[in-house]
């Protein structure tokens, strides 16, 4: 079955994409809906007026829109995708961002996207520092595109991308600015970077992550299963990923045993679709039904009617 992540590809990545604009609380639903009534609205003399924004920050929404596969690329040009037809149509699961849930969704699309959002690729599925710098992290980062792609990508640019995710992740301690960051960058309620400004360190730690649900642990491991294309997965591979592949734990910053206490409760709520099984000492997670769509776990929470 299809799937939305885009793993690393040498020959496709993206740096730089945003126009240094980071994603805003209410971006992803102008642009979508405005998208949705007007599938020329972002090459439109319109679209400034429309969205109320200027014309960088147009192609801005368009990148945030594209990079969180709510919008993605076909041979007839831009379509809406499923998903985002599902979260951000009038009338959608979640259109205004008021759940959580939705927030952890859009990290994890965003955090798979290695072709369009290759920074936030690499920070989050690859990048295991639970304490770095900016200047650390962005020589990191410079390293890993020397080393795994191909093409010519301005180390300037690359390295200013790390700038891009601690303003998108990380909460502000400066109170006056705090409400309002959080307002322009809503994954930093997400609380998965933060600052220690005494000592211009930043942290990134595993943790229970209590509100993240298992249906969306449901959906993204059936992504992983979609992509893959195998029966089952090493707890290992989930939670650290193959070399430069998806990782599922580290993504979500989850601790080991977290991680596993959450697939545990994944097997109870869909028995009939994952298992945990040990073979040879190694400890995995097999699904046992391949044509459950990854909709479908999102729909069970949004929609708990099962």
């Amino acid at each position: 079955m299809d799937s939305l992540l885009k793993p690393l590809n040498p020959k496709k990545a993206s740096f730089g994409r945003h126009e240094t604009f980071a994603l805003r609380y209410s971006w992803l639903t102008k642009g979508f809906q405005a998208f949705e009534k007007n599938k020329s609205i972002f090459s439109s003399d319109e679209a400034t007026i429309e969205l109320g924004v200027g014309k960088n920050m147009v192609n801005a929404i368009k990148y945030w829109l594209r990079a969180s596969s709510m919008l993605l690329d076909s041979d007839e040009g831009l379509v809406v995708s499923e998903l985002g037809e599902r979260i951000f149509s009038e009338g959608g699961w979640d259109s205004y961002l008021e759940d959580e849930t939705t927030l952890w969704l859009i990290h994890w699309q965003l955090a798979t996207n290695a072709e369009l959002a290759t920074a936030w690729y690499w920070f989050f599925n690859c990048y295991h520092k639970a304490e770095f710098t900016s200047e650390d992290a962005a020589e990191s980062l410079a390293g890993f595109v020397r080393n795994n792609l191909t093409g010519k990508h301005s180390e300037r640019t690359v390295k200013n991308e790390v700038s891009m995710i601690l303003r998108m992740y990380c909460p502000s301690n400066n109170n006056s600015k705090s409400i309002e960051e959080s307002l322009d960058s809503p994954l930093t309620s997400l609380r998965l970077v933060a600052a220690v400004e005494d000592l211009h360190i930043y942290r990134s730690y595993g943790n229970l992550q209590s509100s993240l649900p298992i249906e969306l642990i449901g959906y993204a491991a059936n992504e992983i299963f979609n992509q893959r294309q195998i029966e089952y997965l090493p707890i290992a591979d989930l939670m650290y990923g193959q070399k430069n592949g998806i990782a599922l734990g580290s993504v979500f910053r989850l601790t080991e045993s977290a991680l596993l206490a959450k697939l545990e409760n994944l097997v109870k709520a869909y028995p009939n679709i994952f298992q945990i099984n040990e073979t040879a000492g190694v400890n995995q997670l097999y699904r046992q039904e391949n044509t459950t769509e990854s909709l479908t776990f999102l729909s069970h929470y949004y929609q708990p009617t099962r």
